[in-house]
């Protein structure tokens, strides 16, 4: 995995609303492959802030806890990403 990948799952890990199968599905990774990258690439504060968030109910990173009404990975204001690039409108 490169330092690029590495920066993006953890980009879409602290989003709240980017489940981690939206990240299984574009990295191949697993959510205990995730939380263990978050683990070693964070000061021990910041990963135990993101735990405590990814467990407090305010995130929606399981999808059990989704909403039904929640069927995409990206908010609708987000600018369109494609090959991990910004795109011009």
């Amino acid at each position: 995995m490169t330092d690029q990948d590495t920066d993006r799952i953890i980009q879409m890990a602290w989003e709240d609303r980017t489940p981690f199968q939206a990240i299984k599905i574009q990295f191949g990774t697993s959510e205990a492959d995730v939380i263990a990258t978050m683990r070693r690439t964070l000061k021990e504060s910041s990963f135990k802030l993101w735990r405590k968030r990814v467990n407090s109910g305010v995130s929606q990173k399981h999808l059990k806890k989704r909403s039904e009404e929640i069927t995409r990975f990206k908010c609708t204001r987000q600018k369109s990403i494609s090959l991990n690039k910004i795109s011009k409108r």
